[in-house]
This record gives C-alpha cells, sequence and structure tokens, in this order.
C-alpha cells in the first residue's frame, strides 16, 4: 500500500514566524515591439526560456523565497490536510451506473492517490435501481459479487510524478477497454487497449492524443482528435483495431485556427459525430452506421455565429436530429430536423427561443429528452415526455424536477443507456454535499442514492446560504452566492458583525462558476469565515447575453461586477477590506490581477491560481497556444487597434504600478500548456520591481505539473492546504481553531 506523509517536504523545514528572506529580483532585458504605432517595452519576455538554466533557477529562487515567507503557517497547512483527510472517506466507492450488461464503478482505498475502476453484470435486465456495494472494503476484497477490476490506476501511475487518466472507453460488445493516460502534465495521451478477458494489451499504441477515443457502433475502430502546435484539437483519425497509429485514417483536418474538433457517438450508437467549432460558431459531421458507404455527411455549413449541436432522438415514432441552436435567438431553441444534411431555415421548434430561459444542452432517450438549462442565474432540469406514435403530440408532457434550496447546482449524467427509464441526476449546494439522485420518468419518483461522506459528525444546517445582489457600475444587478456557518456573524449585543470573507470569481468563456461543496472550504468556514461566489459578466449564469456583455471591447465588466461584489458585500456588512481575500484561477486569474490593479484597497490578499495574466503579449502572438482559438473571446490585438488599446488598458501585467498592492499569491505549474507558466513569473517579477511592497509578491510554481496543478488526490490535498493557509493567514484567521461539528461558529477578528 502507498503511503502518503501527513506533512510535504517543504514543511519539515519550517522557520519560525517573522524569518524574513531577501525576495529574488528578475534581472530586466528590455524587448521593445511595435504595433499600430504603439511602443510596448517588456522587461521580462526573457522567462519565457523554459529550458534556461537561469530561468530555471529564478523559478527555484521564487519557490524558496515563497517557503522561507510561509515558513510560519507549516502547522497550519498540516492541520487543514489532517481535516480534509478526517472528513473524507479514503475508502470509498461511487454509485453504479449501468451500460448494456454492466454495472460500473470507482473505487478508492485508503492511502492510496488514485484508485480502481470496476464492474458486475447486471442480473436483472428489468431493474434499473443500482446494487449497492459494501462499503469500506479491504482493496483485495470485492465491493460486490462477480466484481472484475477493469483499471488500477494506482499500479499505472506507479514510478510518475504525475499521472492523469484522460478518459477510458468500453467496446460495444464490452470486451475490451480502451484508455488513455498522461504521466507529463501537458494533456498530450497515449491511448492502449486492454483485454479484459486475457488482461492482455491489445499491440494498437496511440500516442500525441487529446483526450481519450470514442468506439465505432461496429467496434472494430476507434476515433480520437490530435492537436496541432498551438495545442488546438484540429484533426480528427480513426484507427483500425491491430494496425498501427501511422496507417490512421484521417477523417477531418480543421485547417481554420479559429476552430477546435472533437467526436463522439450518440447514445442511440447509431451516428458518430465530428463537431467542429469556435466560440461562436458549429458545424456538425455525422456519418450513419445504417449506412457507413455514405460516409461523413456535413449537416449544416457553419455560418458566422450560429451555433448548435446535434443528436439523435425518436419524435412521434420518426427518426430525427435534435438541434439546440440559437438561429432564432441568443438563448437558443430546441428544433428537430430529418436524418439528413438540413439547412437551419428547416429546423422544426421543439422548444422555442425563450429569452428568460437559457438553453444549454440537451440529452435524448428513447421515450423522453432532458434539457439542461438556467433561469434567474439557477440550474434547472427538464423533463420533455415524448409521444410514441405519428398521431401523438411531439412532446406529451413539460415540466421541471424541482429542488427547494435558495441556492444550487443540478445536472444529469452517467446517463449511457438509450433505453433506460430513469435519468442519474447531481445536486449540490454551498452546504449539502454532492448527492446523486436517479429520477424515474415512468413513476416521477426522485430517489436519493447517495449523498457524498463528510465524516466528523458533519451537518448542513449548521451553515446558511443565501443569494445576494450588488448593484454594477452601469446598474446591472450581478448575483452573488455565499455561505456561512450560523452564528459566525452575531455580535455580542445580537446583531451581525462582518466576517473574514473569500470571494471567488471567474467570469469568462459562458462558462458558469455555479454553487458547489467543498469539504476543503470547512477549513474556512469552520474558522468563522465566510465564502462567496462572485457571478459576473463573462459567465453563462445570467444567459447568453451575461456573456456576451462581459467579452472582447466589453471586458471591463468582468472586472467592475466583482469590484461590485466586494463593495457590495462591505456595504452590506458582510464583510470588511482588511479580512476580504479574492480567489480565481486561469481566465479568474485576469479576474483578480485585473481587480489588483484597479482597487487594490478592497484586498486583504489575491490568491491567484495559473492565472492569465499577460493577456496581451498571448494574444499577440498567433504561434503561442490557444491564441487564435480565442480571438472570438479576447479579439486580436495584431490586427485591430481598437482591440489592442482596449486589451493595454486591463490586462495586469501592463498596468502593474507603483502602488500598495494587497499581497499576492499566485500559484503556476511549469508543464502547464494552457496558461504558460512564464505569465504569473513575469507578473511577479514586474510587481516585485515595481510595487511598494513587492515583497509581500509570492510565486509558487509546479515543476511536474499542468493546468489543472498536481495529479493524486494527497497531493492536490497538500497543494489546497496551502492556498488556504495562506488565505486564512490573510484573514487574521491562522491562530483561529475550528469550531468542532455541531458547535457554536468560531470566534473571529
Amino acid at each position: 500500500m502507498q503511503q502518503t506523509p501527513d506533512v510535504t517536504a517543504d514543511e519539515t523545514t519550517a522557520e519560525p514566524q517573522g524569518a524574513m528572506a531577501t525576495p529574488p529580483v528578475a534581472e530586466r532585458h528590455p524587448v521593445t515591439s511595435e504595433h499600430h504605432d504603439r511602443t510596448r517595452v517588456d522587461d521580462y519576455e526573457w522567462l519565457r526560456d523554459k529550458g534556461s538554466a537561469e530561468v530555471t533557477a529564478y523559478l527555484e529562487a521564487e519557490n524558496a523565497y515563497t517557503q522561507k515567507q510561509t515558513a510560519h503557517l507549516a502547522d497550519l497547512r498540516a492541520a487543514i490536510f489532517d481535516e480534509i483527510k478526517a472528513r473524507t472517506r479514503e475508502t470509498d466507492l461511487s454509485v453504479p451506473t449501468r451500460n448494456r450488461g454492466h454495472w460500473y464503478y470507482g473505487r478508492s482505498f485508503e492511502g492510496r492517490e488514485y484508485g480502481a475502476s470496476c464492474r458486475v453484470p447486471v442480473t436483472d435486465p428489468d431493474d434499473w435501481s443500482p446494487p449497492r456495494p459494501a462499503e469500506d472494503c479491504a482493496p483485495d476484497q470485492p465491493a460486490l459479487p462477480g466484481e472484475e477490476l477493469l483499471l488500477d490506476l494506482d499500479a499505472l501511475a506507479e514510478g510518475h510524478d504525475f499521472f492523469s487518466l484522460g478518459g477510458s472507453s468500453i467496446s460495444p460488445d464490452s470486451t475490451l477497454l480502451a484508455y488513455s493516460t498522461d504521466v507529463v502534465g501537458d494533456e498530450r495521451y497515449t491511448i492502449r487497449v486492454l483485454d479484459l478477458a486475457t488482461r492482455e494489451h491489445r499491440p494498437d499504441e496511440i500516442v500525441g492524443v487529446i483526450g481519450g477515443a470514442t468506439w465505432d457502433p461496429s467496434g472494430e475502430h476507434l476515433y480520437y482528435t490530435t492537436v496541432d502546435e498551438s495545442w488546438r484539437s484540429d484533426k480528427v483519425w480513426r484507427h483500425t483495431l491491430g494496425t498501427a497509429q501511422a496507417d490512421d485514417e484521417l477523417v477531418h483536418h480543421e485547417e481554420d485556427g479559429r476552430f477546435f474538433v472533437g467526436v463522439g457517438r450518440s447514445r442511440s450508437d447509431r451516428f458518430v459525430v465530428v463537431a467542429a467549432g469556435s466560440k461562436v460558431t458549429s458545424e456538425y459531421r455525422f456519418l450513419d452506421s445504417q449506412d457507413p458507404e455514405a460516409g461523413f455527411q456535413v449537416f449544416s455549413p457553419r455560418r458566422e455565429g450560429l451555433e448548435y449541436s446535434l443528436d439523435h432522438a425518436v419524435v412521434g415514432g420518426q427518426d430525427v436530429f435534435l438541434v439546440l441552436h440559437n438561429h432564432t435567438g441568443p438563448d437558443f431553441e430546441l428544433g428537430t430536423a430529418p436524418i439528413a444534411p438540413t439547412p437551419p431555415e428547416e429546423w422544426a421548434a421543439l422548444l422555442p427561443h425563450d429569452p428568460a430561459v437559457r438553453l444549454e444542452d440537451v440529452d435524448a432517450f428513447a421515450g423522453h429528452l432532458v434539457v439542461h438549462q438556467r433561469s434567474q442565474g439557477l440550474t434547472q432540469l427538464r423533463i420533455l415526455e415524448l409521444g410514441s406514435g405519428p398521431d401523438a403530440p411531439a412532446v406529451s408532457d413539460d415540466y421541471l424536477v424541482g429542488f427547494d434550496h435558495e441556492v444550487y447546482s443540478v445536472g444529469s449524467g452517467s446517463n449511457p443507456g438509450f433505453h433506460q427509464p430513469t435519468v442519474r441526476l447531481g445536486y449540490t449546494t454551498m452546504a449539502v454535499p454532492s448527492s446523486v439522485y436517479d429520477y424515474d420518468v415512468r413513476t416521477r419518483e426522485l430517489t436519493l442514492l447517495r449523498r457524498a461522506p463528510v465524516l466528523g459528525g458533519y451537518d448542513p444546517a449548521d451553515y446558511e446560504e443565501h443569494r445576494l445582489w450588488a448593484t454594477a457600475d452601469d446598474g446591472e444587478r450581478v448575483p452573488i452566492s455565499i455561505v456561512v456557518r450560523i452564528g459566525a456573524r452575531e455580535d455580542s449585543g445580537g446583531g451581525t458583525r462582518p466576517v473574514p470573507t473569500l470571494l471567488y470569481g471567474y467570469g469568462a468563456y459562458e462558462l458558469s462558476m455555479d454553487p458547489y461543496f467543498s469539504v476543503a472550504r470547512l477549513s474556512l468556514l469552520d474558522r468563522g469565515a465566510a465564502f462567496a461566489i462572485a457571478h459576473v459578466r463573462g459567465g453563462g449564469e445570467m444567459g447568453r447575453r451575461w456573456y456576451d456583455d462581459g467579452k472582447l471591447l466589453r471586458k471591463q465588466h468582468s472586472f467592475s461586477d466583482f469590484i461590485a461584489c466586494a463593495r457590495h458585500l462591505v456595504d452590506t456588512g458582510w464583510a470588511r477590506p482588511e479580512t476580504l481575500v479574492a480567489e480565481g484561477a486561469s481566465a479568474g486569474g485576469l479576474l483578480v490581477g485585473a481587480v489588483a490593479n484597479q482597487a487594490p484597497e478592497l484586498f486583504a490578499g489575491i490568491a491567484a491560481g495559473v492565472p492569465f495574466v499577460d493577456n496581451l503579449t498571448t494574444m499577440l502572438d498567433a504561434s503561442l497556444p490557444l491564441t487564435v482559438t480565442e480571438y472570438d473571446e479576447w479579439g486580436d490585438p495584431a490586427a485591430d487597434p481598437e482591440i489592442y488599446d482596449y486589451m493595454a488598458a486591463y490586462a495586469p501585467y501592463d498596468n502593474v504600478t507603483a502602488t500598495t498592492y494587497p499581497p499576492i499569491l499566485a500559484e503556476t505549474s511549469l508543464n502547464d500548456t494552457r496558461v504558460l507558466y512564464v505569465e504569473p513569473a513575469k507578473w511577479v517579477a514586474k510587481l516585485r520591481a515595481t510595487a511598494v511592497n513587492g515583497a509581500d509578491v509570492l510565486l509558487r510554481t509546479e515543476m511536474s505539473a499542468g493546468h489543472g496543478g498536481v495529479s493524486g488526490r494527497y497531493k492536490s490535498w497538500h497543494e489546497r492546504a496551502f492556498t488556504l493557509a495562506w488565505v486564512l493567514d490573510r484573514m487574521g484567521l491562522a491562530a483561529v481553531a475550528p469550531t468542532p461539528s455541531g458547535g457554536p461558529a468560531a470566534p473571529n477578528p
């Protein structure tokens, strides 16, 4: 059994609080560039040379400085790690999911980083109730009778500092398992095929893949995707089992640099679908297994600004394509089309466009559809029961699956069977742990199958959750989701008082930061802090307009919304600037980086994870990973002087000034291919040299990880404990003991 220590290596060399190290100072090597008659000088572009010994030495010096400056938090980091560990059922398993003739589930084991995937045969084909595995099984004992081990992830990870499973897919006859792994962190995966009867790998090995593999309906071929030099998925390939990768057939090569490609199979197993999409335009190709000689056909050729998705359903007894599209309105409409290439003018509305409801996705089953939608900033699941005959209405009933909490997130998943009568749902709030339900469409019964266990007597009733609304500079109302331990805001006179608060934000790509539960977050809440999410423009929480109003030449709305949320928390007595900390990662790192420049007085600290803070440099260089595909999100500053000026006015790196900043913790990974390590490295170097309090800026670089940070659950717990200890220190709560379960809220300054 692999053992994981309770402290990390740097914690064993902790120095007394107050020990002060000399901060690294990066040398300046000015590089001058000209765009649109504007001159730009960059002193730290030399840090981009990843293979340079000088760059490595600088990053290691920054790591050493961060270690010394946070040495006084070693005990707190260890305590938070222990709290996460103590609250987590380490030997555990997921709710089994039925796929063809088996129930599939995952197992985790105490002391192991990654766990295993398993399956057992379906014994009663008419019973859709998942079997109940035995809990706390020893690793060498089956959780269910007839258990078959599919993948032992710890064995696959052995000998590697980093390990990630890109995906796994069972062949249509359930005898082969195609899976992909990355042992570097650069998200280039290798696919292998395991014979589940012999436990031997087939000779097939496919390298340089992004993600996983898709079986064709016959089980004779695998489809997969590769990337170009700028890390854009641009090619879809078909691999015939038993042949060399060099002989694989190129199915589609996307030459437009704005477009990504992907491949999948319809839930009905009839169609293989190749999707090509930019940020604002879609195009789908389909291969019908009932007519394979026709090859891949374009369903509807791309039109600039037209987005759609494609799936197969049976409506009124007729095979149709389901088309979720924005042809009739920005918040999307659900339509149907014949099984043939069809222009948008001929798509028939099944759910017409409604400006109050954003349709986001649809899952097709034999007798019903599940529509993912959102309204007033909250997710919803909508069931459409389908008519079964030519004379029946297309939709016989249309209703929402209801939940009672003020703020929550709900979605469907793990529903591979086209003919299954149940819908597997996931549900959570900021206080209610992730919960798995089965909804039976026949009886309309909602059955709780499992709520993620939180050990130590955790009770959601000990916490209060609210939806607040801030007012932005232009009058827009911006939602805030917030959670705090009950009693934490009470003062001695029976009134309320501000509490230290961590404000999180993202605000890009129409991705919504919906309310979610976190075991690690309890280490904040139980010390008397609040956690809030600012649902700023640029995300998708309030519909397509919310996204459109926070990108390109309206990106400033994301930053001003976040500032408005912070001010609302202060003005309404929830928080005070002296103990208010901002956090964001990736594009959220750009958000908090810009906010640090624009409103430093509002925050006691800024935690920026893999932050996209040198975005002007990145977007000016079309050879860098993802730049061209991002033009629809940020604009092309090399081609458009207006975009250049607008981006230059908010880019965090370009707007560092000689002012007093909140203390900043920037965390990155050397092998990140999405946001290169050089962005936070340059940002920190400039802050260190320019800010009045440059010594308060810290850079922490994981030297063997990618965009998602370290791999393995224990390593990730240590990584989160590091960040949370720093946040608690900025809040003045580093010395506060957590409130025990069932006890009164912890005091706070």
